[in-house]
């Protein structure tokens, strides 16, 4: 592999003259600066503040250790020299191809919680503590459509990870909200954020359930929602989980269960990033559905296959 960091500093260079500006329009404070754009360098590079995001996805590349060091040297020194920023400021993730629920695992570093903002919102994020950051900037558009639909609605998030769904949802006028995951650190996190955009805590409730079960008892109890989100891990064993999720032999109950909860003119939001991921038949047959993710992924992403995500509406 060729040591040769110029194509890779040219790029990053003409990236960010476009992208900088284009983040500062919009009011974005976190964006990808660079999407594995050149095959030889194969990293995420995401601006968050005055913050580097450096992720290396794994090819399989067998490299020497000095040489890999030697490498991704080179790539620090190239993001220090385009962007102006600190070494100190670059915090680097090796991506190994992740399972499920590992995505939100603990790094072992502790890192500096500290917050960012997009669309006028406010966020907690955390670049060292977990291989995520505590918010996925491939669902920014997404964010923002919940939140230009979410005048006088009940709101469900489901699978929310740290509440930004709701966040837009109860910014935008949203009359009810539940927040709904197993974690207690990622509800804890939803909380934060809750607080720092200035949630009603009273009309904005944070549910800690599995998804199944809450499922299940919302349906019982005859709940109703007008906006729900779905965006569930591809694969998770949690301990806590009665069961294994497979996102690709689970579909079908979990979207069942929350049309279930649908109002008979609301939407449901559904959204998986497991690349061979299909749809079954079966939904298409039972429900209105409609394929948005060429509209939810932004224009800061390269790889339009970040995620999928359908629209989907009672008959």
């Amino acid at each position: 592999m060729s040591n040769d960091i110029g194509a890779f500093a040219n790029r990053l260079g003409k990236n960010i003259k476009h992208l900088r500006k284009w983040a500062q329009r919009q009011g974005l404070e976190a964006w990808r600066m660079y999407d594995r754009d050149i095959p030889q360098y194969p990293f995420a590079v995401d601006i968050y503040k005055d913050q580097v995001h450096l992720q290396e996805y794994d090819t399989g590349w067998l490299m020497q250790k000095a040489e890999y060091e030697e490498w991704l040297g080179g790539v620090t020194e190239a993001i220090v020299f385009v962007t102006g920023l600190p070494a100190d400021n670059i915090h680097v993730k090796r991506r190994a191809r992740q399972k499920g629920k590992e995505q939100y695992e603990k790094t072992g570093a502790e890192g500096t919680d500290f917050v960012i903002h997009e669309y006028g919102r406010a966020f907690w994020v955390n670049l060292d503590k977990y291989l995520d950051t505590g918010l996925f900037i491939d669902h920014r558009n997404t964010r923002r459509l919940i939140g230009n639909l979410a005048e006088g609605k009940r709101f469900l998030n489901l699978f929310a990870y740290t509440g930004s769904f709701t966040v837009y949802a109860a910014t935008g006028g949203a009359i009810l909200s539940e927040t709904v995951d197993l974690s207690n650190t990622y509800l804890q996190w939803a909380k934060r954020n809750f607080e720092l955009n200035g949630l009603d805590s009273l009309k904005h409730q944070i549910v800690r359930a599995d998804v199944f079960l809450y499922l299940q008892q919302a349906a019982e109890l005859s709940r109703q929602f007008d906006l729900i989100v779905m965006d569930p891990p591809s694969f998770s064993n949690s301990k806590k989980m009665r069961d294994i999720l497979d996102i690709q032999r689970d579909q079908e109950k979990l979207i069942d269960g929350a049309m279930h909860l649908l109002a008979p003119q609301g939407v449901l939001f559904f959204s998986n990033n497991l690349r061979s991921f299909t749809l079954n038949a079966g939904l298409h047959q039972r429900y209105s559905v409609r394929d948005i993710s060429a509209n939810t992924v932004p224009d800061d992403f390269r790889n339009t296959r970040i995620h999928q995500c359908w629209e989907i509406r009672h008959r």
